[in-house]
């Protein structure tokens, strides 16, 4: 008997973790969730993996975002590192930037750097910032490393040298050194893990390589090792990328950082084909989990994506979908403080989690306060799989409640008003303060909580249209399954871009398109299967930061170029100018492979409704509420609030006085009634 092929993905988050299964041949799509399992996140993916996989069925391909090196900084769990650097340049990543972060702050306090400066050492070398080599480097002096290592146990090196971008030489003499004496040794070099001036930011870049380098490796490891039996002889276990791409197991641990923010993006990706499948170009993409919520943007059809970011307040240097995340999810902890009520940042996270799961937890949350305005089902909460505990529930919304004298209701209302405010702001961070005017916007609402809180955010920011994709639930897993292989590459390129040597510049772009070729080679992908973007940092004359915009392809042309940065910068400023020089910062190279995909199909078979109905709070009074199976309505089909639209994922709150719609690809939008 033939056994069918599945494109399989899974999304660790905090709380649940996703696992979504895709027909090779036909595109057909299923979505289950099961707990995370903190204490080794393999276990939750190979739950998930052996319940969704029925005989008769195997996996073709398989694809991870993973937030174990992300956690490791979070918790600072991460690898005891030594950094290794130029004399005299030892306290540069303990004196950090100039920049003061909160510039109106009285509270604000420099970031707590990975490595401390006693656990920074420093050697005598020089590399000039043309690449010559102005003081060769003193092998000798690096025994004192060594015999560190040894003492105080450090698990990783870090080695970042003055212009080490521009003359790798040392950085390479210091690593083969340092190898032969202590082979069992994380080593990070910042000329491999960020090749770009700029050196404190280089510094925190190298060191967060090194500090999550050993625990990613570990679980990449694992769950290789784990699932060797699972995946067809010579299968790969693929790894989400920050910058939205996928890479193998195997790259993912030469190059761990690349999987910081693995987990988040995949909503993003999504974002892109939803955008491409229904011809809305610009999209909010909102992930509202367990523990967290995360927003980003589609713009024009394309994610927006940056070349450095931050985290916990330390720079780093790599090309990251743009997304802003803050502690807001359906584990999200209500308390009190000075006489005010809080929700968040703290989780109940999967274990206790919330009182409702009847796994221990004793303090109210989001999903507590849902399921006493009736916005839940606690007989069929992930589809079926948990029975929530009402009781429970009510019971700690109750306790808080009473010293803010309000019933339960009011309390539980109360604590959805403060969550959809707090995200509200996070939405206002990536576009009101940035010149974008999220009314130009539709909402695109997934996570397991987002689509019950999505009406009213929307409502919040004045937006038109909520879009509710399919498996929502699982939606982040659902775009790890439409992204292509991707590798970043870069170098720094000082200069005058107006008076450029194009030859030179060419051959530059060339030799790091060589790069990419050969990383996509590698891991399998086929001539006919790759392609290059080129892009290009510039700046006025005399300013400090810098716009990327294409390149182009073959020759590149110079004054097309600055067109399209005066154009860009017009976009984001306001003005731009015509006369003033144009400085060339860095040259830059994202080389793609092209995933072979089934198509997503439109569901149009309609499953048998039932005519059913519970009581539900909305904005403090009670109303008769349909609950509806998603799966019981068709393209075209619409459904009036107030209305609960329940699936294996998510419920979908539609308020009173909007209309939800079947749209292209099965996916839901939702518009107040009276919108045109």
């Amino acid at each position: 008997m033939a056994s069918t092929g599945y494109r399989v993905s899974a999304d660790i988050g905090g709380t649940f973790t996703d696992v979504v299964f895709q027909n090779s041949e036909n595109g057909d799509m299923r979505a289950l969730k099961v707990l995370s399992t903190p204490q080794n996140p393999a276990l939750a993916v190979l739950e998930g993996v052996k319940k969704g996989l029925g005989a008769g069925e195997h996996i073709d391909f398989f694809v991870h975002g993973t937030t174990v090196g992300l956690n490791s900084v979070l918790t600072r769990r991460g690898a005891k590192v030594a950094l290794l650097t130029t004399e005299n340049f030892r306290d540069v990543y303990t004196i950090q930037g100039n920049d003061r972060g909160e510039i109106f702050s009285i509270r604000w306090q420099k970031p707590e750097p990975l490595v401390t400066v006693e656990d920074t050492f420093t050697v005598r070398e020089r590399i000039a910032a043309d690449g010559t080599i102005e003081t060769p480097i003193v092998l000798e002096e690096l025994d004192r490393l060594v015999e560190a290592v040894k003492i105080r146990g450090y698990e990783a090196i870090a080695i970042c040298f003055l212009f080490g971008f521009r003359n790798p030489a040392h950085e390479l003499a210091a690593e083969a050194y340092l190898r032969e004496r202590l082979p069992e040794i994380d080593i990070a070099l910042s000329h491999q893990v960020s090749p770009e001036w700029r050196e404190f930011d280089r510094i925190s870049t190298t060191a967060m390589d090194a500090f999550t380098a050993p625990v990613v490796r570990r679980y990449l490891a694992t769950l290789v090792d784990e699932m060797r039996d699972t995946l067809p002889e010579g299968g790969r276990v693929y790894v989400m990328e920050s910058n939205g791409g996928a890479m193998t197991a195997t790259a993912a641990s030469n190059t761990p950082l690349q999987t910081l923010l693995s987990g988040p993006v995949g909503g993003t990706i999504g974002g892109r084909s939803l955008a491409e499948q229904t011809g809305r170009k610009n999209l909010i993409c909102v992930d509202m989990g367990g523990t967290s919520f995360d927003a980003s943007l589609i713009i024009d059809g394309l994610p927006s994506i940056s070349n450095e970011t931050s985290l916990e307040g330390l720079p780093v240097q790599m090309s990251v979908v743009d997304i802003h995340v803050i502690g807001a999810g359906g584990g999200s902890i209500a308390w009190e403080e000075a006489d005010a009520l809080r929700v968040g940042p703290q989780s109940a996270g999967s274990v206790p989690g919330p009182a409702c799961y009847g796994r221990g937890g004793t303090e109210p949350t989001v999903s507590d306060a849902n399921l006493v305005l009736g916005r839940l089902d606690s007989s069929n909460f992930s589809g079926g799989e948990m029975t929530l505990d009402t009781e429970a529930a009510r019971g700690v919304v109750a306790k808080l409640g009473d010293k803010f004298g309000l019933k339960p209701e009011a309390f539980a209302q109360g604590i959805i008003d403060i969550i959809n405010a707090k995200m509200a702001d996070a939405i206002r961070t990536i576009t009101v303060q940035r010149g974008i005017d999220p009314r130009d916007f539709a909402l695109l609402a997934y996570g397991g909580a987002g689509p019950s809180q999505a009406a009213a955010l929307a409502r919040q920011l004045d937006i038109e249209e909520v879009i509710v994709p399919i498996h929502p639930g699982a939606f982040s897993a659902v775009g790890m399954l439409q992204t292509d292989m991707r590798h970043d590459f870069k170098m720094t390129y000082y200069g005058d871009w107006d008076h450029v040597d194009v030859d030179e510049v060419t051959a530059a772009f060339e030799a790091l398109e060589a790069q990419g070729l050969a990383h996509l080679k590698q891991e399998g992908m086929k001539d006919n299967d790759i392609s290059f973007e080129r892009s290009v940092d510039l700046r006025y004359e005399g300013q400090e930061y810098v716009l990327t915009v294409p390149a182009g392809t073959g020759v590149v042309d110079p004054a097309a170029v600055r067109a399209l940065f005066n154009a860009a910068y017009q976009k984001q400023y306001g003005h731009s100018s015509t006369t003033a020089g144009a400085e060339v910062a860095n040259l830059r190279v994202a080389a793609l492979g092209r995933l072979k995909r089934p198509g997503l199909p439109s569901p149009v078979d309609r499953a048998a409704r039932e005519a059913r109905s519970r009581k539900v709070y909305f904005d403090g009074a009670e109303h008769d509420t349909a609950v509806v199976r998603r799966e019981a309505y068709a393209l075209g089909d619409t459904v009036d609030g107030p209305a609960i639209i329940e699936e294996e994922t998510a419920t979908t709150l539609v308020p009173p006085g909007w209309r939800a719609e079947v749209i292209t690809g099965g996916h839901l939008s939702m518009k107040p009634s009276n919108a045109e």
